[in-house]
């Protein structure tokens, strides 16, 4: 007898694929939702410097402008000249971008090309609409981390784990902040992510030896692919040839070699052109960011170094080195390690780093992550500079939060191993302290639905109807001289220099060999400092007095040759001007760079 066509639907949907396509779009729905929520209650515009400056140059990019950037340091310009060739003036040519690698500001010029990007900031500001299209890119590759991670922790623990996994990863505030921050961490994670795929793969291969040579070097060759592309979106990632290094000599066996060779071999193809390129334009391999190393030393605290014309990097010691690694090891112990995946869970998670499993493949790729906290916690010390003072944990020097999958994959083995050893009532129990434990390590995220909602406008010290229109008044090509060039290049699209160390020799130096300085912007970085201890002392916060002397005794220093200052800004800006330029027509908003203006 036939059935009847409503019990074949039941029986469809109960036990046939209708099951797997009902739970599949209502975690779709689920997923889309948090998505929808957090984007309109939690989103925040861009906090870290980074985030803004990988914008600014992805929107060149995708102007057809080139590697060339809006943001000038005086170390930057200093290194273009000591190359020599061609005169590389600001006022003769664009300059070339010595701060981000290429990758993600390649990403982001394509989704510019792809999606409506608007980049005028109308009379009533909330979100930036740039902003919140570059954090949806970001939590799309989100979205495939966690796909690619619960693949993972499927094939090598079980279904039921591999959903806890991405259950985790897509309730962690923390990675929700990441993804909002316009960051380039999303797509490392996804780097990550397949990386770890492909050392299962090698390994499990080597172990059961039922591959052949060809095989391992195409995976080889993807590993190194993959290393490539992360030393190409930030390049302290290189160092993680290291633990791979270590990972192919222990558990790959006679295959080792050749891998490595392979991966090594790829991983320099991918990057050689990139590295030759910054040497051509700067005389070094890794332009600004090669020089890390050197900053919040003691002779180069804060954002000094970038901010000097010629710095005498051999007066930095040995000593000041290790001191240096030091300080940055117990913030990483007492602080980064303890905020791994942004909840208790990462604490949890650390744990099942020292446990012993059943399957090879999890106590072997366990290894591989103690090895790169291990390299990854002594490079984020070392290298550690003004960028995680002024946006703390959202920042690139973060390099410990790129394990948070891993980790997050062996803390859930733990946890499986600790479940099969439970005494339940019933065994679709564990399903309920599964639930519990979810819903625990996503009460951080939980609790953002509580009022009030978040604010997304970060001020102090970015405002940026205020640093758009204040930028605008200058016309393209021509020159302002900020203490935030990050926030004038992005939301005021104009080249923007940063301050050096002081508003005589050195201000001069750029204004009358480089190109003339129309402008001067000075915000709440340098307005509200410390009195005392900062700006009657400090020999790093001269502009801050000269903000003092002009808003307070209204006295502009003798020969400084901008004099004209703009009442609009409110008190804790200042903005001075070659001219009444507020008085005269709009400049050309014609959004691009343009050519010098007294060319």
């Amino acid at each position: 007898m036939r059935i009847p066509p409503i019990q074949e639907v039941i029986h469809w949907l109960e036990v046939g694929q209708g099951a797997r396509v009902l739970r599949n779009l209502v975690g779709l729905l689920f997923l889309l939702s948090l998505t929808f929520w957090y984007d309109f209650y939690q989103f925040r515009n861009f906090s870290a410097p980074e985030a803004m400056e990988a914008a600014q140059l992805a929107r060149n990019l995708a102007r057809g402008e080139g590697f060339t950037t809006q943001v000038v340091r005086p170390l930057a310009i200093q290194l273009v000249e000591d190359t020599g060739g061609v005169d590389a003036r600001l006022a003769k040519r664009p300059p070339p971008d010595l701060f981000n690698p290429p990758a993600y500001p390649l990403l982001l010029a394509g989704w510019m090309k792809l999606m409506p990007f608007d980049y005028e900031i109308g009379d009533r500001f909330w979100q930036y609409q740039p902003e919140l299209l570059i954090a949806v890119l970001n939590q799309l590759l989100f979205f495939f981390t966690a796909w690619l991670m619960y693949r993972l922790a499927k094939r090598l623990i079980s279904g039921e784990m591999g959903v806890l996994l991405a259950g985790l990863l897509l309730t962690s505030e923390l990675l929700w902040r990441f993804s909002t921050s316009g960051l380039s961490t999303m797509l490392l994670l996804a780097i990550v992510a397949g990386l770890l795929w492909v050392l299962v793969l090698l390994e499990e291969a080597a172990r059961t030896d039922t591959r052949g040579r060809g095989w391992f070097l195409r995976w080889g060759a993807l590993a190194g692919l993959l290393l490539g592309l992360a030393g190409l979106t930030r390049y302290a990632t290189l160092v993680l040839i290291v633990p791979l290094t270590l990972f192919y000599a222990l558990f790959l066996g006679r295959r080792a070699t050749v891998v490595l060779a392979m991966t090594g071999l790829t991983c320099a193809v991918v990057i050689t052109p990139w590295l030759v390129r910054n040497y051509q334009v700067s005389g070094t391999l890794f332009g600004i960011p090669g020089d890390t190393v050197y900053e919040n030393t003691l002779r180069f605290p804060g954002n000094r170094l970038e901010r000097s014309a010629k710095p005498d990097l051999t007066v930095v010691q040995n000593l000041d080195f290790i001191r240096k690694a030091g300080e940055g090891l117990r913030l990483v112990a007492s602080d980064d390690l303890l905020r791994l995946g942004g909840s208790w869970v990462g604490a949890f998670c650390l744990v099942g780093l020292v446990g012993q499993y059943r399957n090879p493949a999890l106590n072997r790729l366990r290894v591989f992550l103690l090895l790169c906290l291990v390299t990854l916690g002594v490079t984020q010390s070392l290298a550690r500079t003004h960028l995680s003072t002024d946006s703390p944990h959202l920042n690139t020097e973060n390099l410990l939060i790129l394990l948070t999958p891993g980790v997050f994959l062996v803390g859930v083995t733990f946890y499986s191993w600790l479940l099969g050893r439970l005494e339940l009532p019933f065994h679709e129990f564990r399903h309920v302290v599964s639930t519990v434990v979810a819903v625990g390590a996503a009460a951080p995220l939980l609790t953002g639905f509580l009022p009030p909602q978040t604010v997304p406008i970060v001020y102090p010290p970015y405002y940026p109807p205020h640093i758009q229109e204040a930028s605008q008044f200058l016309k393209p090509g021509e020159l302002l001289m900020t203490d935030m060039p990050w926030a004038t290049a992005w939301y005021g699209d104009r080249r923007s220099v940063w301050i050096p160390l002081d508003y005589g020799k050195s201000f001069f130096a750029i204004n009358d060999y480089q190109q003339a300085v129309s402008a001067l912007l000075l915000s709440p970085l340098s307005t509200d400092a410390e009195f005392c201890r900062q700006i009657l002392q400090s020999r790093d916060y001269e502009w801050s007095r000269l903000a003092v002397e002009v808003l307070v005794r209204n006295n502009v220093p003798t020969g400084f040759p901008l004099t004209k200052a703009w009442k609009r800004g409110g008190p804790d800006y200042l903005f001075l001007c070659d001219r009444e330029r507020w008085n005269e027509p709009p400049a050309d908003g014609n959004g691009s760079s343009g050519p010098p203006a007294d060319e």
